[in-house]
């Protein structure tokens, strides 16, 4: 962190003739050539858009960085795969996900992904479970689908709608309410309108489809928390809704006792914690980075923590996730006893939040999440012990054999 942003001239020498659009590797920030500016339509002339950034030298022409909401401009222009080809590209991620023993994920995907993966389930090629979520606009769309089509079963499921407040701290587009350290007139910045976007999680909620939210920044996570408050105070009716947000990344002590008070899930993934550990205090300073992914202060405050991978964003192996949220070590090995060590949480914890809260996150309490009479036959046989080994070994213990619904669907060769 820290260097200068790149720059469509650093590439366009090598690729003067094919379009390239490269993202980075939190989706909150992409780098475009030339030539796909060109195809893009986009100079000059093209207008800022609201919730994004589009990068610019001093003539104001665009450099060729883009930042979230900018980043449509570019995405638009690029051909969609086919269903077929997604249902392929998936299948392939199917058995890289099951090979880490993850049994089910949740894909904060698109309408897209949702056909690719029902497909691959009506052709019984789908070796894990899968609950699709869609994009929070288009909650009318999925409330008539549901209505049509139902909610899946067990093993394809879907009625979850995902949004996004804010972006992300390296793209410094996450929202807080003091400015970045390393760039003092940037605050980050919400991505949609907000009164818009309340309407739509609202509209969800009466709908009765399962609404998590994309927050980052304190101030993204405090409005998101003041929101569904208000949205609970309105609608009383909806017992079932189980808010969730993605990351709750920077928190104020606040919001961390608030997660609990209002019922809301923080759905977090640790490996993010030794990865930006290694840069943040750099961003967001010291103040701040002790409420950063605070995983036992959430613990402590009774929220129902669980954890993920935020995979492409990070890696699928879930005993990096465990190793991160125990052990804090960030992956360039300059915090040995741990990034902010107070936050680290014990093995059988980090265990609970990739389990049993994981699986009431997705209203399965009743069938997964434990090795109990009548539940899903869904378990992981690890090669080791891990909560028996020093905690700086759980990062490279294998995974022996992945079961799902009482069928092998992984063993290590």
């Amino acid at each position: 962190m820290g260097g200068e942003l790149p720059k469509a001239k650093w590439i366009d020498n090598v690729t003067s003739h094919n379009p390239v659009y490269l993202w980075r590797t939190d989706g909150h920030m992409a780098l475009a050539n030339s030539a796909a500016m060109k195809l893009a339509g986009i100079d000059k002339n093209t207008m800022d858009v609201v919730g994004g950034e589009i990068v610019r030298d001093k003539l104001g022409n665009p450099t060729g960085v883009f930042k979230d909401a900018a980043m449509d401009l570019l995405t638009k222009a690029i051909p969609k795969l086919s269903v077929e080809e997604q249902a392929l590209s998936f299948r392939k991620g199917v058995e890289h996900a099951i090979s880490f023993g993850v049994t089910q994920i949740h894909d904060m995907g698109t309408w897209d992904h949702l056909n690719a993966f029902k497909q691959l389930h009506d052709a019984k090629q789908l070796k894990m479970r899968v609950y699709s979520f869609v994009p929070l606009p288009t909650h009318g769309k999925l409330k008539n689908y549901v209505q049509s089509n139902g909610r899946g079963n067990d093993l394809h499921r879907w009625g979850g709608l995902k949004g996004l407040v804010d972006g992300s701290l390296g793209s410094t587009t996450a929202w807080f309410y003091s400015a970045y350290n390393d760039e003092p007139d940037k605050f980050g910045f919400p991505i949609y309108d907000l009164k818009e976007f309340k309407g739509w999680i609202e509209a969800g909620d009466i709908a009765g489809l399962n609404v998590t939210i994309h927050a980052i920044g304190d101030r993204a996570n405090n409005w998101l928390l003041d929101s569904f408050e208000d949205i609970v105070k309105k609608n009383p009716k909806n017992v079932q809704r189980r808010w969730r947000i993605e990351h709750a990344q920077h928190l104020t002590e606040d919001s961390i006792t608030r997660m609990n008070k209002l019922s809301v899930i923080p759905s977090m993934q640790p490996y993010h914690a030794i990865d930006d550990g290694r840069w943040a205090e750099k961003r967001i300073g010291q103040e701040r980075i002790k409420t950063t992914y605070p995983f036992k202060s959430l613990f402590d405050a009774n929220a129902r923590v669980t954890f993920g991978s935020d995979s492409p964003v990070a890696p699928m192996n879930v005993m990096q996730g465990i190793y991160a949220a125990v052990t804090r070590r960030t992956i360039d090995g300059a915090n040995p006893n741990g990034w902010v060590p107070s936050e680290k949480i014990s093995v059988e914890q980090a265990l609970k939040a990739y389990t049993v809260n994981n699986a009431f996150a997705g209203f399965q309490e009743n069938k997964l999440g434990q090795l109990k009479k009548d539940f899903l036959a869904d378990l992981v046989v690890l090669e080791q012990d891990i909560l028996s080994i020093p905690a700086n070994q759980i990062k490279d213990v294998k995974v022996h054999m992945t079961v799902v619904d009482g069928i092998i669907v992984y063993e290590k060769k």
